[in-house]
């Protein structure tokens, strides 16, 4: 079976890629010929890890095909992956694709899409005397872990009243259903509504926790053991209810966004999530009263930041707390220099020269007042402390993510400022 996806964007990368590895015919489609040539060569133009393996191993092997001709696309592929990163011009581009296709195709929506999506398209397609069964699939990637989480996803939400599509996108996800991976069938709207959800979901238990982390600052709690003993809770679960990570995501805010909108549209109040989001903005400046607290006043003060990307392992800064904790640090008067692996190239877009980039760790905390964990890279932990304490013109350490040891860190004579962490 020849599986089609559209799209040349972070979903469809990563789509065609990891369903070419199943062993099955794929072809990835978009007019961009330049960005079709850079793929075929596993030239992606961001970092999602093992994804450029994959990519020129399935090339090699035939498997995964780029292609710019959507009319030969079309005719060739009945099962049709819709997997561009926004939904602007879906419907033109199902409609251009049914028109082409030799035979009604299955058109599986992938990209995020408002609630209703489907049923329009549904809509605009019968208006035009044309045939074609629409399925809406969401996918829950976390950037860093694509390929893993499309690999082992929790649940395949299938939103399709056709059996005969269930049963062929049965077909292509068999290595997952084999595994016992869960399939959940229901309608188009639902199987919408199912990714918003979700987001808001992981949004109001990340705010949860960071509240409660604001609390334990109060009361000398430490809420990275708080936080385990919660997650430990078989009605709770420990991911996503660490102290210190803000939501973030290439899609988590238009996801919660797009939930709000309908909500309002249909007036029904959504409060918990509107608090949750609150909260997630709010980190920031929670986090720069903190470093003004330590150094009386970030006013004229050198902050170094080490990470920029919103999560390790990626080199997105959407959603980013870090990001978002420079613009507040330049904002409030501070001189902010940062460091990350992979994600510099992505921050200069939002910062806009706001920002001083080094090249390593070290190069951030010389003659910094303090230096700032902006993300959780697992690198960060091996740094030599004893000297980043000689580079630093005051041995200050905000710790935005728990990621070090206070109790070491302390031992070797640093001030150490943890999220939610008492003092002992």
């Amino acid at each position: 079976m020849q599986i089609g996806v559209y799209g040349s964007g972070y979903l469809g990368t990563v789509i065609s890629a990891c369903l070419a590895d199943f062993g099955t015919p794929v072809s990835c489609c978009h007019p961009d010929r330049t960005r079709m040539v850079e793929m075929a060569q596993g030239n992606i133009p961001f970092f999602e890890k093992n994804l450029k393996e994959i990519i020129r191993r399935n090339v090699r092997a035939g498997r995964l095909a780029y292609s710019t001709d959507i009319e030969s696309f079309a005719r060739k592929t009945q099962v049709i992956f819709l997997a561009e990163d926004k939904a602007e011009g879906l419907n033109d581009v199902a409609m251009r694709i049914t028109r082409l296709a030799s035979k009604p195709p299955i058109l599986t929506i992938v990209t995020p899409a408002p609630v209703g999506t489907a049923n329009a398209l549904e809509k605009s397609i019968k208006d035009a005397g044309l045939q074609a069964t629409i399925v809406s699939q969401p996918m829950f990637f976390t950037d860093g872990c694509a390929v893993e989480d499309f690999n082992w996803p929790d649940r395949l939400i299938l939103g399709s009243t056709s059996s005969e599509a269930v049963q062929m996108l049965k077909q292509i996800f068999h290595p997952l259903v084999m595994r016992g991976v869960p399939v959940i069938v229901t309608n188009q709207s639902t199987a919408e509504l199912v990714r918003e959800a979700a987001t808001a979901f992981v949004a109001t238990k990340i705010s949860f926790i960071n509240e409660v982390a604001a609390l334990c600052e109060r009361v000398n709690a430490d809420a990275v053991n708080l936080a385990l003993a919660l997650g430990l809770d078989k009605k709770i679960a420990p991911r996503c209810l660490q102290p210190g990570a803000g939501m973030g995501g290439v899609f988590a805010e238009s996801d919660m966004d797009s939930l709000a909108q309908l909500a309002q549209a249909h007036g029904v109040p959504l409060k918990v999530l509107s608090a949750a989001r609150d909260v997630n903005h709010y980190l920031a400046d929670h986090l720069v009263e903190k470093i003004a607290l330590a150094l009386n006043s970030v006013e004229n003060k050198e902050v170094g930041i080490l990470g920029l990307a919103f999560k390790p392992n990626t080199n997105s800064v959407a959603g980013s707390s870090s990001v978002r904790l420079a613009e507040t640090l330049v904002s409030k008067g501070a001189h902010v220099r940062a460091y990350d692996p992979v994600a510099i190239p992505e921050a200069k877009t939002r910062l806009n020269g706001s920002v001083r980039y080094c090249d390593s760790a070290y190069a951030v905390a010389e003659g910094c007042d303090a230096l700032v964990v902006g993300t959780g890279w697992p690198e960060f932990r091996a740094l030599d402390f004893d000297r980043i304490k000689q580079l630093l013109k005051k041995p200050l350490i905000v710790d935005t993510k728990n990621l070090l040891d206070p109790t070491r860190l302390r031992a070797l004579g640093f001030e150490y400022v943890g999220v939610g962490r008492g003092q002992g």
